[in-house]
């Protein structure tokens, strides 16, 4: 059997005035598409690569570079010749400038290209959105069991696995859909903690009962303001009444919960964090700058938190990181040793501060994969890391390749906004810091006007909704 991937990944902040282009997005075709996934060496299915662009999270995407990405995975869709399947591996929450259902849009495409015969199995983020419009053009569609994301590359390969179940035995699933008018951002829905952790730890065995095959809870996207950010649930298999009841019951649960998620970990004002901080004997102590995250869409420039820290006498600290190329430029060319005056950030985001003043010595100028040139300045006892590129700091080795050791500090600030598993680990202390952004985790702050209304927790006392779920198929 022939199988094509293909898929357009981004999370897009509609609050973000960020804007991403084609050199945002890491493209791959022919046989360095098909490298992404170890499933598609050992196989008696051929594989057909057309094109897959990923970017890091960012501000919606211009209209040019969606409708090229788009155009081209057409027509290789239309070169490939006959295919029995596809896999459309993408994130979900991907906004484009003048459009309110971008994932919709692609996959109606995609529909029209290929047929009705040809089966579509979708592998998506649980922070993606599944409105019916998008929803109705699949045969299977499964997400993350897991934020953070451990098991990413385990859902993509189960959503490959189905599909060549579904191919060989020659049974279209039954798909029942609903979602529920519930809006989270991420950091209060992780699976680390309840409710979420017992919510998504039902699934295993939910999919191992007789008549079903995969059941999806989606969180939604909190921070784009469109009419599909909400939560959703998904069950496919071959028992239509039991497709949809798991559903209905599924969604059910997740709306009795909805008042019990809480945030992953402590949160304050960044005063109240960084006194937090400062009075804990705990090292590492990591406190997360929340409100620009890049890697939930922030512009990953907002300068606020680090003009607060600059301000705090006698601080010892790392901040990762600011993006800023021009400041980047000026600290190169003074090199390591080097005095500089600098005004970073706040120049794609000015947020509520603009630029702000960073006065100090280069201690190391380093290229990286993914940030481009990456300087930290000290000012004070404070090291700034300013990349070139949008980067964010997940592993240990971000900051060991920079000479920067969070043990030895009083305190670390990170651009993010639930720990990854290295960091997690490595925290003695943490503090989620209610800071401003395109991510702001205040969503009331940020004026959502796109999204359906009632929804919770905008319309606390709204009426309990009918969820009863939707066999579409």
């Amino acid at each position: 059997m022939r199988i094509g991937i293909a898929g357009i990944a981004i999370e897009s902040s509609t609050f973000s005035p960020h804007r991403t282009g084609l050199a945002d997005f890491r493209v791959t075709r022919g046989a360095d598409l098909l490298a992404r996934y170890t499933w598609t060496a050992n196989s008696d299915v051929e594989w057909v690569p057309l094109l897959h662009a990923v970017s890091l999270p960012g501000g919606a995407v211009q209209a040019d570079v969606y409708a090229s990405l788009k155009s081209e995975i057409l027509a290789r869709l239309v070169g490939a010749g006959p295919l029995d399947g596809l896999v459309l591996d993408i994130h979900g929450a991907m906004s484009v400038v003048g459009l309110a259902d971008a994932e919709a849009d692609l996959v109606a495409a995609i529909r029209a290209t290929v047929g009705p015969s040809v089966l579509i199995s979708a592998s998506m983020d649980l922070h993606g959105n599944v409105s019916h419009d998008f929803v109705a053009h699949l045969d299977l569609v499964t997400c993350y069991r897991m934020a953070p994301h451990e098991d990413a590359w385990e859902t993509k390969e189960r959503a490959a696995r189905n599909l060549v179940a579904r191919l060989r035995s020659g049974v279209r699933p039954h798909l029942a859909w609903v979602q529920v008018p519930v809006l989270l951002p991420g950091e209060k829905t992780s699976t680390r903690i309840e409710p979420a952790h017992s919510l998504y730890g039902r699934i295993p065995a939910i999919e191992a009962t007789d008549g079903i095959l995969d059941a999806s809870i989606w969180v939604g996207y909190a921070w784009a303001d469109e009419p599909r950010c909400q939560a959703a649930v998904v069950v496919t298999g071959d028992d239509p009444q039991l497709v949809q009841d798991t559903a209905t019951s599924l969604a059910e649960d997740y709306w009795r919960a909805r008042a019990d998620f809480a945030f992953v970990a402590p949160t304050g004002t960044l005063a109240e964090c960084v006194a937090q901080g400062l009075a804990s004997t705990a090292r590492p102590f990591f406190i997360s700058d929340s409100g620009d995250n890049p890697t939930a869409g922030g512009a990953g420039d907002v300068s606020w938190t680090l003009g607060k820290l600059l301000a705090y006498p006698s601080l010892s600290a790392i901040y990762a990181s600011i993006v800023d190329p021009a400041a980047v430029a000026v600290a190169a060319a003074a090199k390591v040793g080097g005095q500089v005056d600098l005004l970073v950030g706040g120049k794609i985001d000015p947020g509520p501060s603009g630029p702000v003043r960073v006065t100090g010595t280069v201690r190391t100028v380093r290229e990286d994969p993914v940030g481009g040139t990456v300087v930290v300045v000290q000012a004070g006892g404070v090291h700034v890391i300013i990349t070139e590129r949008r980067k964010p700091y997940h592993l240990v080795r971000d900051f060991t390749d920079l000479g920067l050791d969070p043990a030895t500090v009083d305190l670390t600030f990170v651009k993010i906004g639930y720990l990854e598993p290295e960091l997690y680990d490595l925290a003695e202390g943490w503090l989620l810091a209610l800071t401003p952004g395109g991510v702001d985790q205040d969503l009331l702050r940020l004026g959502h006007k796109g999204i359906q209304r009632p929804m919770y927790p905008f319309d606390p006392d709204m009426p309990t909704p009918d969820l009863t779920a939707t066999l579409l198929r």
